[in-house]
């Protein structure tokens, strides 16, 4: 989020809605507050969504389009939105880069043709892009209905635009806030539990692994020697053990082998197609088979593609489950052996921090012991790496401190979590959490009492400090950042502008911001570069002492001396940058977003029109299809219905927990589908009637059919948290004893059509199709 609820709650006059349905999927941390703000704002709240939601039934306006459109829809807004003129003049030539290239596209997008595929009706595109453009300051939110898409990033892009276009960035009331589905998904984000970066959204690359290897206190050139480096057979010197483990291999790699690729630097598989490690029905492009899958803290029913799942683990050598209950993944396979199943602790029985979706830190305390033979994440993590032989390394960065500008090691025991704690905000300077600690998270926790509930201001014991010390918080004088890019705020007060990360120029235009654009007190007029160690005498107008050159990281986010960012505070400048944000985005295929339809498209028409990207050959070590599975034939004959994806509040997210609740499980006690009886009766299908689900990838699916006029007929929408039955085979006698949930059903994951996120690799879940047949 770039803002936070309480700041809606306070400030905001319009709110939109789109891909999310807080009301049910997050109604503490996300309706509540669009409520409080239409009671005491007078806020007008917009739903946007192909389906009618409870969401849409508290909205002032509702607005159905067709799943899988919504770059269609907003770029009917902003053709509406610069042909009257309502556009922000200043933030586009002050703050703004391609501004006009989303102009041009915009031109196409009459209220005519956005209807034509949207679905929605041409005089709401006109009506709403009035409503939102002239009611200031206006806030959208959304959720995984826009991101879990084979478009999703290019979705998360025009929303942005849509607001830097309307002045809505930056300012109090406004901006753009994603729900997340739970309490730490920002944290795992933040963490780098993704397959294309390390902890802090550093990239991949020899300059990383070198900062970090400093930040835990291990031997680059020795640790470096864990990776493999070809797809060739490995060239192992066999005998010589790596130091500090009980492997006995090194790898080497040829810089003159042009087939030699340094795997270290290479995205991983991602989430969403590892199977394709094992299985290879696709090319791969990687140093070895995959042999062996540990799965922890993810729920394997939230994942696309469950037969593949299955057949893949049904080949690995090894997997691990390490989790509170029986993750699903574990009854996908009746294999006797090969499969481990660690029980690990619950939230309740940890400790530690957690980042909440506006980027703020909280404390979470330990509410009972581990009970039975459970034990904490970090404590199986320990054991993994005592077997072998890594754990001095694994701990040692736990041990360490900033000492006059320099990291050493302090002591020779460290305290979990607090040490671990600090450890991650010394390190993750990226995101800008080197003023946090632990102390001061855990001090927010015990005077939460004292933090103002709209600007999260503090008073008392925790005065000048915003709660949870949001990110950025740059020193340990910061108070942190609850509106990000405000550069109505000095910079010690959690002022900003945008980061300057792409340069200084593209195509001969700056690509820093106007010099009208400065932070209050700044000393730099007009906006800078990001501070690194080669400019930061020229840009902030300084000498450096020679101890200071000595001991200063090369970059503001691999500085451990803390140099840059005590040199950019006497200057009162943001150490990264005050830039332009970008609508153009040279590094993707698509510069600017543009519509494309679902691989698996009810309109053969549009497909024609605005067809997807081409194929991609590598890409997360696997070749994913767009085109050519687009147009192998036209899917909507033989699938002619739409299929998305809902989310139950009472089974929250994969569902394994809450379904082993009899009360929750009790709420929503078998796998259904919601289907307007007109589509319904199309099959013969009688409400409460059982029916098959069919996919274009040839798998089905078992469920009930729920009348609901909340859908058209052209469309179904199915929860996703079920498990225990596959393809309507009740597996769950694979369940260890005592073990099986109080209800089970069909996964709707596995009828998700194939189609992934160009950028990301997330999983189209939304817009896909099928056939209903009565069972």
């Amino acid at each position: 989020m770039t803002n936070h609820f309480g700041d809606v709650v306070g400030n905001s006059k319009m709110m939109m809605v789109v891909g999310a349905n807080p009301a049910v999927a997050n109604p503490v941390g996300g309706m509540k507050h669009i409520l409080q703000a239409k009671d005491r704002n007078n806020a007008t709240l917009v739903v946007v969504d192909p389906v009618y939601t409870r969401t849409a039934a508290k909205a002032d306006m509702f607005i159905r389009i067709r799943p899988g459109t919504d770059i269609a829809f907003f770029y009917g807004v902003l053709h509406q939105i610069f042909k009257n003129g309502w556009e922000d003049k200043e933030m586009i030539r002050t703050r703004s880069y391609g501004i006009e290239e989303i102009r041009k596209e915009a031109l196409n997008w009459t209220p005519e043709e956005t209807a034509n595929v949207t679905g929605c009706k041409p005089e709401e595109v006109v009506q709403f892009a009035k409503m939102y453009a002239t009611t200031k300051p206006a806030t959208l939110f959304w959720s995984l209905g826009i991101t879990q898409h084979s478009v999703g990033s290019a979705n998360t892009r025009i929303l942005p635009i849509l607001q830097l276009v309307l002045g809505n960035i930056g300012k109090v009331g406004a901006g753009c806030n994603i729900i997340r589905g739970h309490d730490n998904v920002q944290g795992a984000t933040d963490m780098g539990c993704l397959a294309d970066t390390l902890p802090g959204y550093y990239g991949l690359g020899d300059g990383t692994w070198k900062y970090y290897c400093k930040g835990w206190g291990v031997n680059y050139d020795d640790f470096i020697k864990r990776f493999a480096v070809s797809t060739k057979e490995k060239r192992a010197k066999t005998g010589e053990p790596v130091k500090n483990t009980v492997f006995n291999e090194y790898f080497y790699h040829d810089p003159a082998n042009p087939e030699d690729r340094n795997w270290r630097n290479e995205k991983g598989y991602s989430l969403a197609k590892w199977w394709q490690g094992v299985l290879k029905e696709e090319n791969t492009f990687s140093s070895g088979n995959l042999r062996a899958v540990w799965v922890q803290g993810t729920g394997i029913t939230s994942m696309a593609h469950t037969t593949k799942i299955a057949e893949a683990v049904d080949k690995v050598d090894l997997m691990v489950i390490a989790e509170p209950f029986l993750n699903e993944i574990g009854i996908l396979t009746d294999r006797p052996d090969g499969i481990y199943v660690l029980p690990v602790s619950t939230q309740f029985e940890s400790e530690g921090h957690i980042h909440a979706t506006n980027r703020a830190a909280q404390w979470r305390t330990q509410v009972i012991k581990p009970i039975y033979e459970s034990k904490q994440d970090h404590e199986v993590m320990f054991m993994f790496a005592k077997k072998f032989g890594f754990y001095d390394e694994y701990v040692k960065g736990m041990m360490m401190d900033v000492v006059d500008g320099e990291l050493k090691q302090v002591k020779n025991e460290f305290k979990w979590p607090e040490d671990a704690t600090n450890e991650v905000f010394r390190n993750l300077q990226s995101i800008g959490i080197s003023g946090r600690t632990a102390e001061r998270i855990k001090k927010h926790q015990q005077n939460w009492h004292n933090f103002d509930p709209d600007t999260q201001m503090g008073r008392g014991p925790v005065e000048g400090e915003y709660f949870g010390l949001p990110w950025p918080c740059w020193d340990k004088e910061h108070p942190g950042t609850p509106i990000l890019y405000d550069v109505s705020k000095p910079y010690a007060k959690g002022g900003s502008g945008f980061r300057n990360r792409f340069g200084l120029e593209h195509n001969g235009v700056s690509q820093l911001a106007d010099e009208s654009i400065s932070l209050p007190g700044s000393k730099i007029k007009g906006g800078h570069p990001e501070i690194t160690k080669a400019n930061i005498e020229q840009v902030l107008g300084i000498t450096l002492t020679e101890r200071e050159k000595a001991i200063m990281g090369d970059h503001w986010s691999r500085d451990h001396s803390g140099t840059i960012l005590k040199r950019c505070r006497e200057a009162g400048v943001c150490p990264y940058g005050n830039a332009r944000a970008r609508a153009i985005v040279w590094e993707f295929i698509d510069q600017i977003p543009k519509h494309r339809e679902p691989l698996h498209s009810p309109r053969w028409d549009l497909v024609q029109k605005y067809p997807a990207i081409d194929d991609q050959e590598r890409n997360f070590r696997v070749s994913t299809r767009f085109i050519s599975e687009q147009t192998e034939k036209d899917w909507s004959k033989e699938f002619p219905t739409i299929v998305s994806s809902l989310r139950l509040v009472n089974l929250s997210g994969a569902g394994m927990i809450e379904r082993t609740s009899k009360y929750l499980a009790a709420i929503t006690p078998e796998m259904f589908a919601h289907v307007n009886p007109q589509l319904a009766a199309k099959y013969g299908i009688k409400d409460r009637d059982m029916m098959w689900i069919h996919a274009p990838q040839g798998t089905k699916i078992k469920v009930k059919c729920y009348y609901s006029e909340s859908v058209t007929p052209d469309r179904i929408c199915l929860p996703y948290h079920f498990a225990g039955i596959m393809q309507g085979v009740d597996i769950s006698d694979r369940y260890p004893e005592g073990a099986k949930p109080y209800t089970i059903g069909e996964s709707s994951n596995t009828i998700t059509n194939y189609g992934f996120d160009p950028v990301t690799q997330i999983a189209e879940y939304n817009a896909g199709l099928c056939r209903l047949e009565k069972a």
